[in-house]
């Protein structure tokens, strides 16, 4: 089942402990909703409990949940943490991506 695999890099999965010493939870919950010009967003937040649709994929000490919505919509995804200049930001490296809205807020997959 590796197609299906969620990863998250070191720089990515330090940031996300540094959210949950501030803020209890279980992990990372990421997904994507629909919304923009190309259909989807990722969303990403500190899951506070886990459900029974969830899939759960660990690394680094991080434990990140994909509802059974989403999973065909970012499997192979790589979930980043980048500084550039004054900014940082998560980023998602998703194979399935076939085209993005200009701004970059929305996406479309080979999986819609």
């Amino acid at each position: 089942m590796t197609e299906k695999l969620i990863t998250i890099t070191e720089p990515a999965a330090e940031r996300v402990k540094s959210f949950l010493a501030k803020e209890a939870g279980l992990g990372l919950r990421f997904g994507v909703k629909k919304s923009g010009c190309s259909g989807w967003a990722y969303y990403i937040e500190i899951a506070k409990d886990a459900q029974d649709t969830d899939h759960v994929f660990e690394q680094f000490g991080i434990k990140v949940y994909v509802n059974n919505e989403s999973l065909d919509l970012v499997a192979g995804t790589e979930i980043d943490y980048t500084k550039v200049g004054l900014g940082e930001s998560f980023k998602f490296s998703n194979p399935n991506v076939t085209a993005e809205c200009g701004c970059g807020e929305s996406f479309t997959t080979s999986a819609a």
